[in-house]
């Protein structure tokens, strides 16, 4: 799902693939190996910017054309799409501190086994992946057991087949909540063991779901994917169609470094809409708009634009500068999806 994977020389013609690399990051180059690389511009003139209409309507009552505000008792904002059924945007849904928790729970907690990462099909699993990598362990072959892997200390890891955690972090891509996501298969295995959605992301989710769901009907949160995304790191233009009823939507959080979004249409030759999404915004996709293709080309991770200013200050505290470390540079997504 990351990168160009599964790209052919036919979605490279496609009206999606053309805007994601409109948006994707690319490096202008350099003569000096010494000079450090610059991201190379991006007119981001035509980006839809929900904060920025939130602004307007607050200050004047103005909405652009194509968005309209869905009339309900909720306590911000909620905007729609005129020509996305099935589509919500809540900007600063999520308090500074609900950000600050749910960060530290993608980072700690919700990689924890028996959940499953992007790192099992290599090493198994790898317990206390965060820890490990702000105590600068190294993940080492287990002497007693030939297809198992342990943590040890750079001064005692006494062969070459080691990874340090740091590095493990920075390649994490992919958890999973709840029922666990079979990537292979592309179904969910309900066999497998699993640790339950913490009931607070729980509550998170049905208040939000609940602007999106059939009448009379409340979201059960069933299944979460958190992903992961460093500088460079994209989504490529996917459906979420492995669930069974898609009147249900999923509830995407964002946390951390600010990243553009695109919607698109049922067919990857529909040319998608671009959207700035920041730390705290929620987006809703149920109806029509779980039928279209979505993606994110591109995070911004340098100072003028990542635009976290607020999540800085909250993670201050020397005991989280490891968090500030990561989050600086990184976008974590969180997605939590009724599967039956």
């Amino acid at each position: 799902m990351y990168g160009s994977d599964g790209v052919t020389e036919d979605s490279e013609r496609t009206a999606f693939r053309k805007t994601e690399k409109k948006y994707k990051l690319y490096y202008d180059n350099t003569k000096s190996s010494k000079k450090k690389k610059q991201p190379r511009p991006v007119d981001l003139s035509e980006v839809i910017d929900f904060k920025s209409i939130s602004e307007s309507l607050t200050r004047n009552g103005d909405l652009p054309i194509g968005v309209s505000k869905l009339e309900c008792d909720f306590d911000r904002p909620v905007f729609c799409l005129d020509n996305c059924p099935g589509f919500y945007f809540i900007p600063e849904a999520l308090t500074i501190e609900e950000q600050y928790r749910w960060i530290k729970e993608s980072l700690t907690s919700f990689p924890q086994p028996p959940n499953r990462t992007n790192h099992n099909a290599l090493y198994g699993a790898i317990p206390d992946l965060f820890n490990a990598a702000k105590d600068r362990k190294l993940l080492v072959e287990d002497q007693n057991d030939v297809h198992g892997y342990i943590w040890a200390c750079e001064e005692t890891a006494n062969t070459c087949k080691s990874i340090p955690a740091s590095l493990l972090l920075r390649k994490l891509r992919w958890s999973t909540l709840g029922l666990q996501f079979d990537w292979s298969k592309r179904s969910y295995n309900v066999s497998l063991p699993h640790n339950e959605i913490p009931d607070a992301l729980c509550q998170v989710a049905k208040k939000m779901a609940a602007l999106a769901m059939p009448i009379g009907q409340e979201f059960q949160p069933e299944a979460a994917i958190v992903n992961y995304f460093a500088s460079g790191d994209m989504l490529g233009g996917h459906l979420d169609d492995m669930e069974v009823d898609w009147s249900k939507p999923i509830v995407s959080m964002s946390l951390g470094c600010k990243a553009i979004f695109l919607v698109g249409g049922k067919s990857r030759n529909d040319e998608p809409m671009a959207m700035f999404l920041r730390s705290g915004d929620i987006v809703l996709m149920g109806g029509e708009a779980r039928e279209r293709f979505h993606g994110i080309p591109r995070i911004f991770t340098d100072t003028e634009n990542a635009e976290i200013g607020d999540l800085e200050k909250q993670f201050a505290g020397e005991d989280d500068l490891c968090y500030l470390e990561y989050i600086k540079s990184s976008r974590i997504n969180i997605n939590i999806r009724q599967v039956y």
